[in-house]
């Protein structure tokens, strides 16, 4: 059913609904992102043990990463508990906003997903023209993004700063894996790469290693939409690649973030040619100290927290991982979030 706003239940169940939000067309037709929130059932309510200081007056926009989308019922759920309103973005050709014209995931520039998190931002109330008339919600901005959406939304916030009030980044991808000399050797080549084909296929690098760790079908504990989240991820483009790129490259120049940004990652990377065990308490997919380093390019008030048998994503790391990546977040948010209590 469709409410007088658009809204329709989600996949995710009870608390869960999305809104399907038309954005302009591109060279491949029909373009849309779908916005999820989460409403804490009342039956819920009532077992759950609520901690309003921490994110009260909160609004919290969630961006996944590449060859991914949003289905972590318990950070929606975590959100809830302490205050916030929460919402997911599934971004243009990913997810429940993927359709069978597009070429999954792509883009040219990561620019071209500030239409997607305006149109987000203006259900929420927090948009650019709503603000601008004095109608904006008077909540607090949080963001959160997980890999390329870590990328993503800390260019959007540098652009944007006088509209967050904090950013929290999941193994944000900020550097590329071979470093910076590597990025600064393969750069070359893929911008002319882009220039002469964006959408040939680049070879594939991803051997599904951290599908393994955590798809309840292999080794992991979680159940996702395998065809939304494919095993070895999307196929990779040389116009895709250059907007990576691109995007290192300004984080390597300095973002000058003036809010508060918190860094979760893993404590190491298991970068390996073949499966090892320790993949399952590891980052298969990204150089974490690579990314500590970048992470301090970001702005003045950055904190980086490193834990001990994180995967790729922190919040599909075993429970008691999980369980300290939101304790950070707790601890982080009094100190940068929570409203001073008066009298």
């Amino acid at each position: 059913m469709v409410d007088s706003r658009g809204w329709v239940a989600d996949i995710l169940g009870d608390g869960f609904q999305q809104r399907t939000l038309p954005l302009e067309p591109d060279d491949e037709g029909e373009v849309v992102a779908t916005l999820v929130r989460y409403r804490m059932p009342a039956i819920e309510q009532l077992g759950e043990f609520l901690l309003p200081d921490v994110a009260d007056g909160i609004d919290v926009l969630y961006v996944h990463g590449w060859s991914d989308y949003f289905f972590q019922r318990h950070l929606a759920r975590f959100w809830g508990r302490h205050g916030a309103r929460f919402y997911a973005l599934d971004l243009r050709k990913y997810g429940r906003s993927l359709r069978a014209h597009q070429t999954p995931g792509y883009i040219d520039d990561l620019s071209i997903y500030d239409e997607d998190i305006e149109a987000a931002l203006s259900v929420i109330g927090h948009g650019a023209e709503d603000r601008a008339n004095g109608r904006g919600s008077r909540r607090r901005l949080v963001l959160l993004g997980h890999s390329t959406g870590g990328l993503t939304l800390s260019l959007w916030a540098a652009r944007n700063q006088d509209r967050v009030a904090g950013l929290v980044l999941n193994s944000p991808w900020l550097e590329f894996q071979a470093r910076q000399l590597g990025r600064l050797a393969i750069a070359p080549l893929i911008q002319a790469g882009s220039r002469i084909d964006p959408r040939a296929q680049l070879p594939a690098v991803d051997l599904g290693f951290y599908t393994r760790s955590v798809s309840s079908t292999m080794d992991g504990a979680w159940d996702y939409d395998l065809t939304w989240r494919p095993v070895h991820g999307f196929r990779l483009h040389p116009g895709w690649l250059n907007a990576i790129l691109t995007g290192h490259r300004t984080v390597d120049a300095g973002l000058s973030l003036r809010i508060p940004v918190l860094t979760l990652l893993s404590a190491r990377s298991a970068l390996l040619p073949r499966w090892n065990d320790s993949m399952m308490h590891s980052d298969t997919a990204l150089d974490v100290d690579a990314v500590a380093e970048r992470a301090l390019d970001l702005g003045d008030t950055v904190t980086i927290v490193r834990l001990d048998g994180a995967l790729h994503d922190v919040f599909l790391s075993d429970e008691p991982v999980r369980q300290r990546a939101f304790e950070q977040i707790v601890t982080w948010g009094r100190g940068y979030l929570a409203t001073p209590r008066r009298g």
